[in-house]
């Protein structure tokens, strides 16, 4: 299945195509909470959600402090802004 188009809010995409595009970015579904994903990168991890009318993202242990950091971004930003804002870590 093919992705949209970069500057397309990510509200224009199917849910198999979200999906799609997380594998990419080198997630991996929970096999239990199919809304939720994971993500560890060499120098940090994170969980999202996809929620009702955002993605929701928590770095975990990704403060200064050791605390984890949760921020949230709507389905109306485009795939490459949110691309950019997660997956460039906390």
């Amino acid at each position: 299945m093919s992705i949209i188009s970069a500057d397309t809010p990510l509200y224009s995409h199917s849910l198999p195509q979200i999906e799609d595009w997380l594998k990419d970015q080198g997630c991996q579904q929970d096999e239990t909470q199919l809304h939720c994903w994971h993500l560890k990168q060499s120098n940090w991890q994170a969980e999202l959600w996809l929620d009702t009318e955002q993605i929701v993202v928590r770095y975990i242990q990704g403060g200064d402090n050791g605390q984890d950091i949760q921020r949230s971004f709507k389905y109306s930003l485009s795939r490459e802004d949110i691309e950019q804002a997660v997956f460039s870590g906390p």
